[in-house]
């Protein structure tokens, strides 16, 4: 693998996301407590064996930087030629920003060639997900193709937001459509599409020739998608690859947290008694950046009064620094240095880092974001309308989203 460069494009707005993206790139955003979103790819990197990583920022880039240089770069020895460089767009080529997924890589090819790879390696960096990347790069070879698909099977349904391949037995693509509203299913299988997983390996020369050509074409959207692969599946060697999961399951995992819906659910997946994503993996394991916190602790047990204070966690994942001063939490991720206080309740909810949680409060299915203090007697996900009143975001489900800039009018 040491010829491997890996390309983790980290620079989509995240819309769908938002709240929780006003202040920070998709990314970066938070998921299981402790981690963020793009750890899985580039623990999946590092668990592959791959030591060279570039990451391409756009929007709202500076905490994912920062979580990158904090928590990463620890892990690879510059002196040894490994690294983790987190590259914002250079406009060394074009004044614009990044056009598509594939522009993203040309803008950048020019450093990209400086480090003469043998094959690229290009993956989304928004994905929850475990994979070895080595076994798709074995394969790549193996078949001597020239580009190599990461490749899932979906619902019908969920494929209308994918890119969709047909393949004949070898694997060997001879269709791929972006997103279509009929998408073609596999044979036999009238219910399941083959979707594209948005990770490829090429070869490094056939990749700087593809995006150059590709750059020229005033009507092209400049994506691996959209352009770039249906433009070769003719007349050159593309491969799907099917997704090998490392989460040592009986079903593969794989999750687009893209909707705060799907975000939320997949948290709340993890409290479960045998959650289908296995973070307490030491064979694949998820690294992140790990802040110097004192253990979680929880206080009070006493039955006096009308009700009883008792710190407690019942099936949830508490973060370290995080305190429990008599409140109650269940079904919740609790992120580090976050406190529920006295009396209050929190069910099936994530708190991040440094939430406050007043006195008496009263919250289910709700996303509280970063520092966020709540104040005393508060009720938040019971009264949904009075929750849009305050300003905060519901979502169709009826998850409630309560961002840093919001503020939280006691009234």
């Amino acid at each position: 693998m040491k010829d491997v460069l890996a390309v983790v494009l980290a620079g989509g707005k995240g819309s769908r996301l938002e709240p929780l993206t006003r202040d920070r790139a998709k990314p970066a955003v938070p998921f299981g407590g402790g981690y963020r979103i793009i750890d899985f790819a580039l623990s999946n990197c590092l668990n592959s064996g791959i030591r060279k990583i570039m990451v391409l920022t756009q929007y709202k880039a500076m905490s994912l930087d920062r979580h990158v240089t904090l928590g990463w770069r620890s892990f690879l020895c510059r002196e040894l030629g490994e690294y983790i460089d987190v590259v914002p767009p250079q406009q060394r080529i074009d004044e614009k920003w990044y056009q598509g997924t594939a522009d993203a890589v040309y803008q950048n090819i020019y450093t990209l060639e400086k480090e003469r790879p043998e094959h690229v390696l290009i993956l989304a960096g928004d994905h929850i997900y475990k994979m070895d990347y080595a076994k798709m790069v074995a394969a790549h070879v193996e078949k001597k193709a020239d580009l190599t698909i990461g490749a899932l099977n979906v619902t019908v349904e969920e494929a209308r937001s994918f890119g969709v391949m047909e393949v004949d037995p070898e694997n060997r693509v001879r269709g791929f459509v972006e997103k279509s509203p009929n998408p073609k299913t596999v044979p036999g299988q009238p219910d399941t599409c083959l979707a594209s997983m948005g990770i490829y390996v090429f070869n490094a020369p056939f990749l700087f020739d593809e995006l150059c050509k590709d750059a020229t074409l005033p009507d092209s959207a400049h994506d691996f998608g959209k352009n770039i692969i249906p433009s070769i599946i003719d007349n050159r060697r593309v491969f799907a690859y099917p997704f090998l999961d490392e989460n040592r399951k009986s079903q593969a995992y794989w999750r687009d947290v893209g909707t705060i819906d799907a975000y939320f659910e997949a948290n709340m997946e993890l409290t479960s008694v045998d959650p289908p994503l296995n973070m307490y993996d030491r064979h694949w394991p998820i690294r992140t950046y790990q802040p110097h916190l004192p253990p979680a602790k929880f206080v009070f047990d006493s039955e006096a009064g009308e009700r009883p204070r008792r710190g407690e966690a019942l099936d949830s994942i508490v973060c370290p620094g995080a305190i429990l001063s008599g409140g109650c939490v269940n079904r919740c991720v609790v992120g580090p240095g976050a406190r529920v206080n006295s009396y209050a309740t929190v069910e099936d909810s994530i708190l991040f880092a440094g939430v406050n949680v007043g006195r008496n409060c009263k919250i289910r299915r709700t996303i509280i974001d970063k520092e966020v203090d709540v104040p005393p007697g508060l009720e938040i996900g019971y009264d949904l309308e009075a929750d849009r009143r305050r300003g905060f975001t519901v979502t169709e489900s009826g998850v409630v989203v309560i961002a840093k800039a919001d503020g939280i009018p006691v009234g």
